[in-house]
């Protein structure tokens, strides 16, 4: 059941049989059907999440009540809203299952716990925030400078299995584009080998 999650954890750090034992220990395993909240804006986001089957997604909702997509999630991916799941604050993005996915939660006590525990898991725990960090930077600086052709494709190229799997409209959502523009740009690049 925690094979992913193991497998995902060492291709950044070295574990010992006893502390892939002790991370194991330290999640809970939650099954979510599509379109069910895993976390809803306004409530504390007290844990982080593991895809171990499944698709998520990160949005916002703004005071038009649109639905802005941050982040998608699918198997071996981490989702949470940081700065409730920091901070201890109300959760500014919701987390929804865009399939019946299973994911294991990690508690902000749990994760303490775990690096006082497994050392090693502190220094994943790092490298997981700068990877995020360089994530975020790098989809700010596409969204100032590319065209919404040229982040369809990039995300065409990153990530093909989250565009095959994943609504249209949710897609175009983390684009900023329309349904509509959407389209256009799908047609124009199927028709362009």
């Amino acid at each position: 059941m925690h094979s992913l999650l193991i497998n995902t954890i060492r291709s950044k750090v070295k574990l010992s049989a006893e502390e892939a034992e002790a991370i194991k220990s330290s999640f809970t395993l939650r099954r979510v059907k599509k379109k069910q909240l895993v976390l809803a804006a306004g409530n504390i986001g007290q844990e982080f999440f593991f895809v171990r089957r499944g698709l998520l997604r990160l949005f916002s909702t703004d005071d038009k009540a649109n639905e802005h997509v941050i982040h998608f999630a699918p198997e071996g991916w981490w989702v949470a809203d940081n700065h409730s799941f920091l901070l201890g604050k109300p959760a500014i993005f919701s987390i929804e299952a865009l399939e019946d996915s299973e994911i294991l939660m990690l508690s902000k006590e749990n994760v303490d716990a775990l690096s006082a525990r497994v050392p090693i898991m502190e220094r994943y725990f790092r490298l997981l925030m700068q990877t995020g960090i360089i994530s975020l930077h790098r989809r700010i600086a596409n969204a100032q400078s590319q065209s919404a052709e040229q982040k369809y494709l990039e995300m065409m190229e990153l990530y093909p299995d989250i565009v095959i799997r994943t609504p249209q409209h949710y897609i175009a959502s983390y684009l900023g584009v329309t349904p509509e523009t959407l389209s256009r740009i799908r047609k124009k690049v199927s028709s362009n080998p």
